[in-house]
C-alpha cells in the first residue's frame, strides 16, 4: 500500500511539474506585448505589457534598465483635460483654432503649414472667438526658440505644436498649455491631455504624400523575415532561416546572412525591429508603416503617435527586448492571417493619418475636437477602419451606420428609397418630363427641385405621388452639393434639368447603388489621362473602353458626400467650381475617389439620349457636342489634393438577361433595350 501511495505521489508531482513547464514554456513564446487601446485621460504610458502578472520584475515602472534616462517631470505638472482646458469657449461652433502669427521671418515650410491650417474648417481669424490658440514652434526650422505670445494666460486653451524635436531649451513655462510633440517620452507625456505626434523627417510632404508601398500583402517566397534599423540610417535584413536575435548583443548564435539597405530605402521585410532606446529611432516607425513592414517596437520609451485614438494592436507589436529568442520564435510562428491583417492596417494608417504633414496636423485637431465632444465623438471603429476619422466627420454623425463605408462591417444595408435632386440652371425651364419619369420609380421617396437661375419660380408644378419641394438656390453651381436638411434619404439621384432618363434606368441604377453605397453610380462617363506632350493631366469625354468619372448630371451617390463637399473641401476648390461650372463634375469625382480609393460604376443608358445629353450643368441651351473642362481644371484640382486619386475602370453593370436572346416578357428592365 505504501509503495502504491509513493508512486501516486510521485506521479502527481511529475504531472504538476510537467503542467507548470508547459505553461511557462507556452507563455515564453507569447511574451509579445500588444498595446491595448488607451483610454483618454488614463495615467498610463507605453509600453503596457499583457504579461505583467508573470513578469513582475520586468514590467514594474520603478525598475528601469541601467542605461535608461531618468524620469522627467511632465509638462505642466498634474494638468489634465478637465482641469486645464475650458470647454465653454467651444460651445456653438465647436473647435475653432486661431494660429499666432510669426514674430519674425518664416521659412517656406512654415508658411505652407500655416496655409494648410488656415484652409481647414477649424480655422478662425479672431482670437476672441477661438476655442484653441495654436503656437507653432519655429525651433526645427529657424534654429530659434519661440517666444511667449501676449495672450498666453498661463497657457490655458493653448496648444504648442512641435513637428520636430526642439533643439533649444524652453524659454517660457508651458503652464496649462497642451503639447503636441514628436515622439514624446512616456515619462513627460500626459495621456488624455498632450498629443503624441510621429517623428517626421524634414522632407516629409506637406500635402497628399506618397502611397503605401506594399505590393503584395502575403510574404513572397524568399522575402526576409526581419529588417533591423541601423544607427547610421538604413535597414539590415536577416535571413528567414535565422534563429538568432541579431538586435541583442548578448546572443551568441550566428545571425545568419543579411543585406544592408542604405539611405532612405524602405525596408523589404515582413517585420521591422525598431529600438525603443533612442528617440531618433522613432523616425523609422513611419518608414515601416509606409513599406507595409509590421513594426516590432523593442521596449519603446516614447509614446506611439495618436495612441489616444489609434488602436495600435491592429498594426504594430510591442515586445520586450530582454526576451529576444522568445520574440523571434513568436514572430516566426505568427499565422499568415494575422500577418495579413497587420500589414493591411499599416497601409490604412499610413494613408489616413501619416502620409503628409497636413494629415498629421488635421489629425491632431480632430483628436482635440473629440475630447470636446466627449461621448458624442468618433467611436473607435471610425478611427481604425477605412476611410478614417478625418473623412468620417462627427458633425454629420457618430454612428457608423449613417456613413456609406461601414455597412459590410455592421451587417446592414442602405434603406430602399432615394431622393431626386434636380438642378435647374439657365434657361430655367421646369423639367416636367424628367419629374414624371423619376416619380414613376417605386424607390423614389421625394423630389427636390433646386431653382438656380434669374427667372421667377413657376407658380404650378406637376402633381406627383411623393412630396415635391422647390428650393430657391443661390445661383452657384456648388449649391448642387450642399447638405440640405430637407433631404431625408441616404441615396441621392443628382440630375440636371436637361437630363433624360426612363423609369427603368432609374430603378436599375438605384438597385446597383444599394450594393455599392460608398461609390458613385452613373450613366454618362469621362476619363482622365496623362498628357506627355504638355506634362500634365488631360480629360476626355469620348466613349472609350475605360472611364474614371461619371457625370453628376445623372448619378446616384450617398448624401454624406454633400457634407464632405461643403465642409471638408478647401474653399478655393469650391470657388473654382463656381467660376468654372464644367469643373464641378471633376471635383465631385475627385472627392469620392479620394475617400473610397475605388472607381465609379457605370450602368446602361439609352444610346439616343447619351448622344444628346449635356456634359455639365452650365451654359444655356442644348449642346450636341460635350463641352469638356479645361485641362487646367483637372491639374488645379490634382495639385490641391496633392495626388491623382482617380482610378480607371472597364466595368459596366447590366441587368441579368440584358440583350440576351430570350423573350422580352422574361426581362425585368425591358425599356433599357429600346432604341
Amino acid at each position: 500500500m505504501q509503495s502504491w501511495r509513493r508512486r501516486k505521489s510521485l506521479w502527481l508531482a511529475l504531472s504538476a511539474s510537467w503542467l507548470l513547464l508547459v505553461l511557462l514554456g507556452g507563455f515564453s513564446l507569447l511574451r509579445l506585448a500588444l498595446p491595448p487601446r488607451p483610454r483618454p485621460g488614463a495615467p498610463q504610458g507605453w509600453p503596457r505589457w499583457l504579461d505583467a502578472e508573470l513578469l513582475q520584475s520586468f514590467s514594474q515602472a520603478g525598475e528601469l534598465p541601467e542605461d535608461a534616462a531618468s524620469p522627467q517631470a511632465p509638462h505642466g505638472g498634474s494638468c489634465n483635460w478637465g482641469a486645464c482646458f475650458d470647454t465653454s469657449k467651444c460651445r456653438g461652433d465647436g473647435l475653432k483654432v486661431f494660429v499666432y502669427p510669426a514674430s519674425g521671418p518664416i521659412s517656406e515650410t512654415h508658411h505652407r503649414i500655416l496655409a494648410s491650417i488656415e484652409g481647414s474648417r477649424f480655422h478662425t481669424f479672431s482670437p476672441a472667438g477661438a476655442c484653441l490658440l495654436l503656437l507653432l514652434s519655429l525651433d526645427a526650422q529657424t534654429g530659434e526658440c519661440s517666444s511667449m505670445p501676449l495672450q498666453w494666460n498661463r497657457g490655458r486653451n493653448h496648444l504648442v505644436l512641435r513637428l520636430h524635436p526642439a533643439p533649444c531649451p524652453k524659454t517660457f513655462q508651458l503652464g496649462q498649455a497642451m503639447v503636441a510633440e514628436a515622439s514624446p517620452t512616456v515619462d513627460s507625456f500626459r495621456p488624455g491631455f498632450d498629443v503624441a505626434l510621429p517623428f517626421l523627417p524634414e522632407a516629409h510632404p506637406l500635402r497628399g504624400g506618397a502611397p503605401g508601398q506594399l505590393q503584395q500583402h502575403s510574404p513572397q517566397p524568399g522575402i526576409a523575415l526581419l529588417a533591423l534599423e541601423e544607427e547610421r540610417g538604413g535597414w539590415r535584413t536577416a535571413d528567414t532561416g535565422s534563429s538568432a536575435c541579431p538586435w541583442d548583443a548578448r546572443c551568441e548564435q550566428d545571425p545568419g546572412p543579411g543585406q544592408t539597405q542604405h539611405g532612405e530605402t524602405l525596408p523589404n521585410a515582413t517585420f521591422c525591429l525598431i529600438s525603443g532606446h533612442r528617440p531618433e529611432a522613432a523616425s523609422r516607425f513611419l518608414q515601416a508603416l509606409q513599406a507595409g513592414c509590421i513594426p516590432v517596437l523593442l521596449s519603446p520609451r516614447w509614446e506611439l503617435p495618436f495612441s489616444e485614438v489609434i488602436d495600435w494592436t491592429k498594426a504594430a507589436i510591442v515586445a520586450d527586448e530582454r526576451l529576444p529568442l522568445q520574440v523571434l520564435a513568436a514572430l516566426q510562428e505568427m499565422s499568415p492571417a494575422r500577418v495579413l491583417a497587420l500589414r493591411q492596417q499599416t497601409q490604412f494608417l499610413w494613408d489616413a493619418y501619416f502620409s503628409s504633414v497636413e494629415k498629421v496636423i488635421h489629425t491632431t485637431l480632430e483628436v482635440i475636437q473629440d475630447r470636446i465632444f466627449g461621448t458624442s465623438a468618433h467611436p473607435s471603429l471610425l478611427w481604425n477602419s477605412p476611410p478614417g476619422a478625418l473623412l468620417a466627420l462627427s458633425t454629420f454623425s457618430t454612428s457608423p451606420q449613417d456613413f456609406p463605408f461601414y455597412h459590410l462591417q455592421q451587417g446592414s444595408r442602405p434603406e430602399g428609397r432615394f431622393s431626386a435632386l434636380i438642378w435647374v440652371g439657365p434657361p430655367g425651364q421646369p423639367p416636367l418630363k424628367l419629374i414624371q419619369a423619376v416619380a414613376g420609380s417605386q424607390h423614389c421617396a421625394q423630389i427636390l427641385v433646386l431653382w438656380s437661375n434669374e427667372r421667377p419660380l413657376p407658380s404650378s408644378w406637376p402633381e406627383t405621388a411623393m412630396p415635391l419641394t422647390v428650393i430657391d438656390g443661390r445661383r452657384k453651381v456648388s449649391d448642387r452639393f450642399f447638405p440640405y436638411s430637407t433631404i431625408r434619404t441616404d441615396a441621392i439621384l443628382s440630375l440636371d434639368a436637361r437630363s433624360s432618363l426612363s423609369t427603368s434606368e432609374v430603378d436599375f441604377a438605384f438597385v446597383v447603388w444599394q450594393s455599392f453605397p460608398e461609390r458613385m453610380v452613373g450613366f454618362l462617363t469621362s476619363s482622365h489621362f496623362w498628357d506627355e506632350a504638355h506634362g500634365g493631366w488631360g480629360y476626355t469625354a469620348e466613349r472609350t473602353n475605360e472611364f474614371s468619372m461619371v457625370l453628376t448630371t445623372a448619378a446616384f451617390y450617398h448624401r454624406y458626400y454633400h457634407t464632405l463637399f461643403t465642409h471638408s473641401l478647401p474653399k478655393a476648390l469650391r470657388t473654382l467650381a463656381d467660376e468654372a461650372p464644367t469643373c464641378v463634375d471633376v471635383l465631385m469625382n475627385f472627392l469620392v475617389a479620394a475617400v473610397t480609393k475605388l472607381p465609379p460604376i457605370k450602368v446602361p443608358y439609352g444610346k439616343q439620349r447619351q448622344e444628346a445629353a449635356p456634359l455639365a450643368s452650365g451654359g444655356p441651351g442644348p449642346r450636341p457636342k460635350p463641352q469638356a473642362p479645361a485641362p487646367d481644371c483637372v491639374n488645379q484640382i490634382a495639385a490641391a489634393f496633392g495626388h491623382m486619386p482617380l482610378l480607371s475602370s472597364r466595368l459596366r453593370l447590366d441587368p441579368v438577361l440584358f440583350k440576351d436572346p430570350v423573350s422580352v416578357q422574361r426581362k425585368k428592365y425591358r425599356s433599357l433595350e429600346k432604341p
